[in-house]
């Protein structure tokens, strides 16, 4: 009798064993290849690139590791050409971030209130807004460039100008307005999902009180919507830090390289001059001002959900 239960048992326990196997690796089978890929092409990449920094190396030769005399260079030997670039690519980089990140957030902003209304057709200018958030950045750069091409442009044709777009002092106007219209349409999504689920009772409550749209703004929408505009704060001032595309392919870096970005210096200087280990140098440096930014409005955020 005892062995007949057990055998009854037996295929039971198995059965069991199998569902929490199956339940413990499950997820891991779902993330596994994307952990694979992440480690392969973006981990050790990085880790590598870190190693680089410290040491010289001409991307042909295996490279021979000298300390901190990169960082040295960069940060302190003010003759060297590499300290100069290093002043000039961060400083016009850290100026691209404050002309252009204000306008990536009230665009998106103003847009997702416009539509909340909705207004007539609201679902296709939603559409409309949302698609060159689809587009690759060479696409949306080199369409924007043909439109404002100083000698076959739609823009000077129709106003009868022979402005070049993309030389002082429109150059940073242009890098904007093309950026902006980039991201615009992932972050009004983002808008507009936490516009909806801001509860309406709010709303009529300060309507009861005599609010009237300014106030309801201050007041009501914009409380509500901290976290999301903390959110894409950050995310948007960590990509902006990372602008190359555009002014690459917009400028280019030979013809105006007063206004290159630190991202163009480091290309040059890894692919063109192979100097990688300085270039690596830069790209840690440059890293290193992305964490500091990120931690201080981390901080920020939090202080702020704690009040």
């Amino acid at each position: 009798m005892f062995w007949g239960v057990l055998i009854a048992a037996k295929p039971s326990f198995k059965r069991e064993d199998r569902n929490i196997l199956k339940r413990d690796l499950l997820p891991y089978a779902y993330i596994g290849p994307h952990l694979f890929f992440f480690i392969v092409f973006f981990v050790t990449p990085a880790i590598y690139g870190i190693y680089a920094a410290f040491t010289k190396w001409d991307l042909f030769n295996e490279p021979v590791f000298i300390g901190l005399d990169n960082f040295k260079t960069l940060l302190f030997d003010s003759g060297n050409t590499y300290y100069k670039q290093l002043r000039n690519g961060l400083f016009n980089t850290i100026k691209f971030v404050i002309y252009c990140v204000p306008f990536c957030i009230i665009v998106p902003l103003s847009l997702a209130l416009a539509l909340s209304a909705r207004p007539k057709g609201n679902k296709f200018f939603q559409a409309l807004y949302y698609l060159p958030s689809l587009m690759s950045i060479s696409t949306v750069t080199l369409t924007w460039r043909y439109f404002f091409n100083q000698d076959y442009g739609v823009m000077n044709k129709f106003f009868g100008s022979t402005a070049n777009w993309f030389t002082p002092p429109y150059t940073w106007v242009m890098l904007v307005v093309v950026t902006v219209w980039w991201c615009t349409g992932g972050t009004m999504v983002i808008y507009q999902s936490a516009l909806a689920s801001i509860p309406q009772d709010q709303y009529e409550a300060a309507a009861v009180d005599g609010a009237g749209p300014v106030q309801k703004f201050l007041h009501v929408t914009l409380p509500n919507m901290r976290y999301p505009l903390m959110y894409t704060l950050i995310t948007t001032v960590v990509a902006q830090f990372n602008i190359y595309g555009q002014p690459d392919i917009l400028v280019g870096f030979n013809n105006q390289e007063a206004n290159a970005v630190l991202l163009q210096y480091i290309y040059e200087n890894s692919v063109k001059k192979q100097v990688a280990g300085m270039s690596s140098a830069m790209a840690v440096i440059l890293g290193l001002c992305i964490m500091a930014v990120s931690f201080v409005q981390m901080r920020l955020m939090v202080s702020d959900s704690k009040d």
